[in-house]
């Protein structure tokens, strides 16, 4: 939860630009994770990961083993950088986006 003051100030940043936040929630219960995103007023979608909490489907799926973990993913949907977090995501995304916009959506 401590990564979220800069994962918003980068939603500010990046609007309308290529660039979206997903997160997934690990709590224990689908109402206590809606609970956190209220209570920290997360502008972005956020998937409950399942009764599993961390070792639920989604992160399964993403082979998650610790938290958090962050994917910059690409317009083309490619996993560029893994694990950056606050201010060293900064200049990937800014590389990413900038490559995305150049691409125009093409992929």
């Amino acid at each position: 939860m401590g990564d979220i003051p800069h994962e918003k100030e980068l939603v500010e940043r990046f609007a309308g630009r290529p660039f979206a936040i997903v997160g997934v929630n690990a709590d224990e219960s689908r109402e206590t994770a809606t609970q956190a995103m209220r209570e920290h007023a997360t502008p972005w979608r956020s998937f409950w990961n399942g009764e599993g909490g961390s070792k639920g489907s989604i992160s399964a799926a993403w082979n998650v083993r610790g938290w958090p973990t962050v994917y910059v993913i690409d317009h083309l949907g490619v996993i560029r950088h893994k694990n950056l977090r606050r201010e060293d995501l900064d200049a990937p995304l800014e590389k990413s986006i900038a490559v995305a916009k150049l691409a125009g959506g093409k992929r």
